[in-house]
Order: C-alpha cells, then structure tokens, then sequence
C-alpha cells in the first residue's frame, strides 16, 4: 500500500477498502465481534482500579500490576502464538484464546487478593495474546477488499473495545468491582460460540512457525525500527490508559465516561481520519507528527488542573488512535517475513512498554511527585517519533520494495503463507 510509505499516497487507498468494509463473510464478523470484546478486556479495569484497590486494601502501585501481569504475559505469549497456530490451526487457536479467557476473566472476579488477581489477570493475559494475534491474521486473511479494509475493520473492533470496555467496567463496577470480570467473561464466551459456528478451520501453512522466527524477524531494519519505535509509543499509551485513573480520582460513572469519549476519539480517528492524512501527507509523516502532538498533550495532562486533565486525557485518544492505524500498516507492510510472524515480532517487542508503564509510572510518584510520570511519558513519545524520523529513508524504501509481494498475499489467506 503507497501509505506505508513516507510520501502521499496516490487516491485513498483505503476509501476503496471502506467501501467493502460492511460486505464481510460471517466468519470475518464473527471474529471481529470476539475482537471488539477482548479489546474490551484492557480498559475494562480502567473505571474500577480505585475500587479494586479499596475493595482488596491495595495501593495504586500494586493494582497496576493488573496492567503489567496482563501485557508481560501477553508479549511473551506472542512468541509461541505463531507456532501454536501453525500447528492446530488458526480456529482452534482462537478458540483456544478465547477459553482461557473465559476461565481467568471468570477467576479474576472471585479474587480474594490484589496477588490472586494480578495471578489470574497473566492467565487472561496468555488468552488474549493467542486470540488477538491470531484473530489479526485471520481478518486479513478472510476480509473482502484485501489488507485495506482488513485493517480498517480490525482497528474498528479495536476501537469500539477500548470505548466499550470502560462504559461496561464503569456501568457493571458501579456496584461491585467483581463483576466487569464476570460480565467479559460471559460476553467472551458468546464470542467461543460465533467463532465456532461460523468460522472454518483456516489452512495450515506449509512451513511450521519455529518459536524464535518472530525474533529473527526482528533483524529486518525495518520491522525492528517500526518494533522499536511503537515500544516507547506503547510507554506513553499505557501510561495514560493505566496511571491516568488515579490522577483524575473520579467515581466508576465519571471515569467510564471519561475514557469512553477517549475511546470514541481514538475509534473515529483511527477508522477515518489516519487512512486520509495518510493519504495525504504520507504514514511516516503523520506518525511522526502526532507522536510529538502526544507529547505535548501528555505534558499538559500532567501539570494542568483537574478539568485540563479530562480534557487532555480525552483528546489523547485521537492521537493514540491516528498512532495505533500508521503502526500496524507499518507492522505489516514492512518487513519481508510473513505477516503473522511479522505481526508476532512487532507485538513481543512493544507490549513489553505496556507491561512496564502500569510498573513504573506509580513508582516514579512515590520517588519525585505526580507531574513526573507524564514527563516521562512525553519523552518516550517524542523519542519514538525521533526513531522514525531517523529511520525515515530505510522504513520507506523498505516499504516501497515490499508493497508487491504484499498486495499479492493480499488475495490468500494469511496462514498460506
């Protein structure tokens, strides 16, 4: 796709994917429905950590490690999703995902511990990575209008997830905080029956995944500065997403409300505001900009009033969202390695941000004051737009050799390769 490139791309290329974006096999809406759920899953716990951490006589510091267990988990869990998957199949991979979710969401609501919970939250974690991963590989493998309008659709389920998930945390928390995990739990479990009726057994590719081919695939220059880039994004992203609640220390409703509009921000400008300043002015260009347009808002977040923060923590999420679409077109465009062992490569390096923000950020108060962790967060910010600032020639040639052999895979499925 031109867009992954630095330069404009020649027309929208993805208006022409938008246009198939609603004429999609049952398969392909089934998995995307799953997606939006387990999406769900990573800000469900956004509105209620306050409560959580009142309700198991825990500080802020141990409630976020819901964060840390959960994503460190998840990163490593992306060395084996490839392998797995190449061996039962990607059906049986989702399905695999989605029940040990089922299970830890269901653990994590009987918690009697902050330590129980950070425990089952990992096992979540492991099922959201064979699920996610794998449901990536299999949209873009199944969705009519090619890698288009497969990532438009999978960065629609993401969005509607994390705009969903703190309304459902906010309206189900509001009267204990169990039962978000219980209701995730039953809703992942509707998502096991949709995949089950509607989706067949995907092809199996003719060479098995090996467990270190997601790090080999991280010696293309290309992938790992893509890699390396979205790490320090990831830093600022959890940052907000993770330590931001206790800042703003508002009630269940008043949080859920808060980062739903985040969530319909960064939805909206995911779906249909990157795709045209792509288009217009080049990915590389537009990631670039808005990492250091999220700096500055992370910074303002930090030391400006209580209403300041709303505002700024609303308005990251467009930022987040135009961030979240150039990434994974970058991911996937260009490194010469399949796409999901590309995909698998990519997301090991930066999850490990997104264990490590919820860890630090709290910390970093205790040691200095409140206004320090998003100093912190803006750096990373800036210094992952410095990444690809440095690695803009290499990224776009890359890009520009690769975008054959891509649009060609465009047309199989994925696990063929």
């Amino acid at each position: 796709m031109n867009s992954s490139t630095g330069g404009p791309a020649e027309g929208d290329t993805f208006d022409a994917g938008a246009t198939s974006l609603l004429r999609q096999p049952k398969a392909v809406w089934a998995t995307a429905g799953a997606s939006v759920v387990a999406f769900m899953g990573i800000g469900l716990v956004d509105p209620i950590l306050p409560s959580i951490a009142k309700g198991l006589d825990a500080t802020a510091g141990q409630v976020s490690l819901l964060f840390t267990s959960y994503f460190l988990i998840t990163a490593l869990a992306m060395l084996v999703t490839g392998f797995v998957s190449s061996r039962i199949g990607g059906r049986r991979t989702l399905l695999l995902g989605l029940a040990l979710v089922v299970v830890f969401a269901g653990l994590s609501g009987t918690s009697g511990s902050v330590g129980e919970l950070v425990g089952f939250r990992a096992g979540w974690g492991l099922g959201n990575a064979l699920f996610v991963s794998t449901a990536l590989a299999v949209i873009v493998g199944a969705a009519a209008g090619g890698s288009a309008a497969a990532i438009l659709l999978y960065e629609s389920a993401l969005g509607l997830g994390m705009a969903c998930g703190p309304l459902l945390g906010a309206l189900l928390g509001d009267a204990s905080w169990r039962y978000p995990f219980f209701g995730t739990a039953v809703l992942m479990a509707i998502g096991f029956l949709c995949i089950t009726a509607f989706l067949k057994e995907q092809p199996k590719p003719a060479r098995r995944t090996g467990l270190l081919d997601p790090i080999k695939a991280l010696g293309h220059g290309g992938l790992a500065s893509v890699a390396g880039s979205a790490f320090f994004y990831n830093y600022t992203f959890f940052t907000v997403l993770a330590f931001t609640p206790f800042v703003l220390n508002m009630s269940p409703y008043s949080s859920g409300a808060v980062f739903f509009a985040w969530g319909v921000l960064l939805a909206v400008f995911s779906v249909l505001v990157a795709p045209r300043l792509q288009a217009r002015y080049g990915s590389l260009k537009v990631l670039g900009g808005s990492l250091l347009l999220l700096a500055a808002d992370v910074l303002v977040l930090g030391y400006g009033s209580h209403t300041t923060a709303v505002v700024c923590t609303i308005l990251s999420g467009a930022f987040i969202g135009v961030n979240n679409t150039v990434y994974t077109e970058l991911a996937l465009g260009v490194s010469d390695a399949p796409r999901p062992v590309a995909s698998a490569g990519y997301n090991f390096v930066r999850w490990f941000a997104a264990a490590a923000a919820p860890f630090f950020a709290p910390r970093i108060e205790e040691w200095t004051d409140i206004h320090i962790p998003f100093v912190v967060a803006a750096v990373t910010a800036a210094l992952g737009a410095l990444v690809v600032l440095v690695r803009r020639d290499a990224l776009t040639h890359e890009a520009e050799e690769l975008e054959e052999r891509h649009a060609a895979e465009d047309g199989v499925t994925v696990f063929a390769n």
